[in-house]
């Protein structure tokens, strides 16, 4: 299994920090948030009441049923509770999915470049990863065409995100209609929904019954530390989970569930201004990456993420990123993280302050000025 770079990132720069170095966090996408108030009440009121036992395998009923009528507000589909399974966060609902549906050798379809642990998710069950290019000129979206080419009687589903990390993109609503039309499960990541600054995202069940979806309360809710997710599937496939779950990891924890019902239900103005700071700072990093010479092709609109092109500067994204680190105190993600055809670009997270963007930036065109005066002025 290879290793999280974005996690190696971080941890160089908090080695650095202990040695009294002020580190610039572009890299990690986490929420500078504080979970919303309400939530903070809930968890002290959650351990004043007694939610410290176990639940539901499934999940708490209560969370369960809010979470199918978010689905039924905001995005005009049903969702039966009993569809619903909580996890500890959205990557236990990676596994759960993946495991109910491949066999040793089954073949999963991701994109390339592409969240970085999807492909050692798909290692860890002894699946393969089938990966599909995605270009800087389409805004990152599947070209379908190419997908059906790579379809095999061992495809057991296709993967999107949308938004999506790295790049910060969302596919259309018709290329997600194509993909629905393969007749194959589709995996849709629907962890960023919510953080939009255009058009609204679009969720996978809005065009087919035949997929999973795979969210959670970190990123929207900025409740990473609390680890809770859910995915919602198929009903055929509920009991296989639900008995991977009991065997795993029993329950998600009881306290987190009780959170994240009072997030969905009260935190509503607590969203809405962490998405319209989010945006204010994507417009701000946008325009300050731009002024650096750099070209984004389609402007991301989704996430707190820009998957920048830096191939005028170097074709080795990761040591490109740790020289970053090392000499302007800047943290970034290497592009090589999120897969081969991510070589070439570096991710920045706009997670922070625009006062620390700001400082980043100001780093970062001193380092430009000082490593790479010919390429960096011809870009400009």
């Amino acid at each position: 299994m290879k290793p999280f770079i974005v996690m190696e990132v971080l941890e160089k720069a908090a080695e650095m920090e202990r040695r009294g170095i002020d580190v610039v966090h572009l890299e990690v996408g986490e929420p500078d948030f504080d979970v919303p108030k309400c939530v903070s009440h809930a968890v002290q009121a959650a351990f004043n009441e007694g939610h410290t036992h176990y639940t539901h395998s499934l999940g708490d009923v209560e969370l369960r049923e809010e979470i199918a009528h978010k689905y039924r507000k905001e995005y005009n589909v049903e969702v039966s509770p009993e569809q619903v399974l909580i996890t500890s966060g959205s990557s236990p609902a990676i596994l759960l999915a993946l495991s109910v549906l491949c066999e040793t050798g089954d073949e999963i379809i991701l994109s390339d470049p592409g969240y970085a642990c999807y492909a050692n998710f798909i290692r860890f069950i002894e699946a393969k990863a089938i990966k599909i290019p995605v270009f800087e000129e389409d805004g990152f979206q599947y070209r379908p065409e190419m997908i059906r080419k790579k379809i095999s009687d061992r495809t057991r589903a296709i993967i999107i995100n949308s938004p999506m990390n790295p790049t910060g993109n969302m596919l259309s609503p018709e290329v997600m209609q194509e993909l629905a039309s393969f007749n194959i499960p589709i995996l849709s990541d629907e962890i960023y929904h919510g953080l939009v600054y255009g058009d609204k995202a679009h969720s996978i069940l809005e065009f087919t019954d035949n997929a999973f979806v795979l969210s959670g309360f970190s990123k929207l809710y900025a409740m990473t530390g609390l680890r809770l997710g859910y995915v919602i599937a198929p009903k055929q496939y509920v009991r296989y989970m639900q008995k991977i779950q009991q065997n795993l990891f029993i329950c998600a924890s009881s306290i987190a569930q009780r959170a994240g019902l009072e997030a969905l239900r009260s935190a509503k103005d607590d969203i809405e201004r962490m998405r319209k700071t989010y945006d204010k700072r994507r417009a701000f990093l946008i325009s300050r990456l731009k002024k650096l010479g750099f070209r984004i092709q389609v402007e991301p609109t989704g996430a707190f993420y820009v998957f920048v092109n830096v191939k005028h500067l170097t074709e080795n994204s990761y040591q490109l990123a740790f020289d970053i680190l090392e000499k302007a105190h800047v943290g970034v993600t290497p592009g090589i993280d999120f897969g081969e055809n991510g070589e070439g670009f570096i991710r920045f997270s706009y997670a922070n302050s625009i006062e620390n963007i700001a400082k980043g930036m100001d780093r970062l065109e001193n380092y430009l000025e000082q490593h790479f005066s010919s390429s960096f002025i011809s870009a400009r």
